[in-house]
């Protein structure tokens, strides 16, 4: 007799991998969704990309923006392991502790970034148990985004029984508070979390959640068998799509062909991922910077995103005429990019003595076919497009020391904020020590981008972010081409799997009936 006939189980695929169950070091897709069933932290972003509360059941926020103030849920026990007492509950000691666990040197976690803005006092980090339920952070200064930060899966927290009992391999024996608790992980073969009965939080109608009795993780690495296996229904759900059955399941517009209609539900939604093109903005170029900046505006004009999208990615996504910040976040303008004027980019290129320059685009092998698009699109108004293709770490190790003239990028978000883009281009983020690899540098953009740190009313801080955008969209160092879009194919028997912007997999409220 099958042990799991009669359960719901939630079975998908990770292609990728997974390393570790430890959450300062989920930095990826991966990893993130797997301690997202394990882990809270202390506030989450629901559909809408509001801050809810999630351990923390309410906050407050000092008049000055550096003070924040966190009130504890006294009702959320940490999972049932041997580690620590049966039915011990999060307190602000916890809270500490785990924050602490993320900035110490010698852990190395990946998310020491997130308290970046925390200031310090005689104990180290300004984190700080008011008593029990009360844990309070002060920032060196105002950083509106800090709050969305704290949901992410890096600041989960921990107890600290459990990681000094485990020691290095509380990475394969995680204990959280999450919906789910871990079983069972035969490495590279097959992670099992079970429901975790104590969770703390119900649905509208009084029943506790989640609804699921597992989820089951299989490590197929072959991306074309884990499709076929998710065809015949043995995987509940498949994130993305892969170039080699893009066809197979979609037509050009983005729909679901109609022989797969009555096995799978497509779910879409948009994605906080802005896809581009980065320019290194030389001060010491050739062309001055008058004809510099014409040259970088004729490339925008040139591209012709819809056929691009239609044609390269089954109409996945939706055009980059907006700027940097993608659709869905407060500060995105559409008025502010550049749309398809060949026109335009022709006379751009003809009245600054552009004709025949020469780009050289660098791409990795994944995105080939956009690098070809692009080329031909660019050598349409005169100018001209050597392309490149290159192993992903030799771009990311050239794009940082300035060896690259025209690249593809890619940035999604780490939280839900413009900030999050926008500081991309500061120029106290230069690289290689920051993230700003096209060396764009604007004082009157640094200048608002204090401003709209120091702001704390969120209406006028998106109107900082939408005045930044337009700015340094004119002075054009990117090519934006498009905002992805999520896409998610479940299994018809799943229920409840909706979408969010920043991907994040939640199965609280999933019901598999009849399993």
């Amino acid at each position: 007799m099958d042990p799991n006939e009669g359960l719901s189980i939630f079975k998908y695929n990770e292609s990728a991998g997974i390393l570790t169950l430890d959450p300062i070091y989920a930095k990826d897709l991966p990893h993130i969704w797997a301690c997202n069933q394990l882990f809270n932290s202390l506030v989450a972003f629901d559909e809408d990309m509001e801050v809810v509360p999630r351990l923390a059941h309410s906050w407050e926020i000092s008049g000055d923006g550096t003070v924040y103030t966190f009130h504890l849920r006294t009702d959320v026990p940490f999972h049932d392991d041997d580690a620590i007492p049966l039915g011990r509950c999060v307190n602000a000691e916890d809270v500490v502790y785990s924050f602490n666990r993320v900035v110490d040197k010698s852990l190395n976690s990946p998310g020491a970034w997130i308290f970046a803005s925390v200031a310090h006092d005689d104990n180290g980090y300004a984190f700080h148990a008011l008593d029990d339920s009360t844990f309070q952070v002060r920032l060196a200064k105002p950083f509106p985004p800090f709050l969305g930060i704290l949901s992410m899966t890096y600041a989960s927290i921990v107890p600290k029984e459990a990681v000094e009992y485990y020691g290095d391999e509380f990475r394969r024996h995680p204990v959280g508070t999450g919906p789910f608790r871990f079983q069972y992980w035969n490495e590279g073969v097959k992670l099992v979390m079970r429901r975790n009965p104590n969770y703390f939080e119900f649905d509208e109608k009084g029943e506790r959640l989640p609804y699921l009795d597992a989820v089951s993780i299989s490590f197929l690495i072959d991306r074309q068998v884990a499709f076929l296996e998710f065809i015949k229904g043995k995987f509940d759900f498949m994130s993305g799509i892969d170039a080699r059955y893009k066809d197979e399941l979609l037509t050009y517009d983005g729909e679901l062909r109609q022989k797969y209609e009555d096995k799978i539900d497509l779910i879409t939604g948009p994605y906080l991922n802005t896809e581009y093109i980065c320019f290194y903005v030389d001060p010491d170029d050739t062309l001055g910077v008058a004809r510099s900046k014409a040259m970088r505006q004729a490339v925008s004009l040139s591209i012709d995103r819809d056929k691009m999208l239609r044609y390269l990615r089954n109409g996945i996504g939706i055009p980059g005429t907006g700027g940097m910040i993608p659709a869905g976040l407060p500060g995105h303008r559409d008025s502010i990019g550049y749309d398809y004027d060949l026109k335009l980019a022709q006379r751009l290129v003809k009245e600054n003595r552009l004709e025949g320059y020469t780009l050289n685009l660098s791409t990795t092998a994944e995105y080939a076919d956009i690098g070809k698009f692009v080329q031909s699109q660019v050598e349409q108004v005169g100018l001209k497009c050597k392309m490149e293709v290159m192993p992903p770490a030799t771009l990311r190790s050239m794009r940082g020391n300035g060896s690259l003239q025209f690249f593809r990028a890619s940035w999604v978000a780490d939280y839900p904020d413009a900030e999050n883009y926008l500081s991309l281009f500061t120029t106290s983020n230069f690289s290689p020590d920051g993230p700003n690899y096209s060396h764009y540098s604007n004082v009157k953009y640094d200048h608002l981008y204090g401003k709209a740190m120091a702001c704390t009313d969120d209406n006028e801080r998106a109107a900082y972010y939408a005045e930044m955008d337009s700015l340094m969209m004119l002075d054009a160092p990117v090519v934006v081409l498009f905002y992805d879009e999520i896409l998610r194919f479940v299994n018809k028997r799943v229920e409840g799997l909706g979408t969010n912007p920043t991907n994040l997999l939640d199965l609280r409220k999933v019901r598999i009936p009849n399993s």
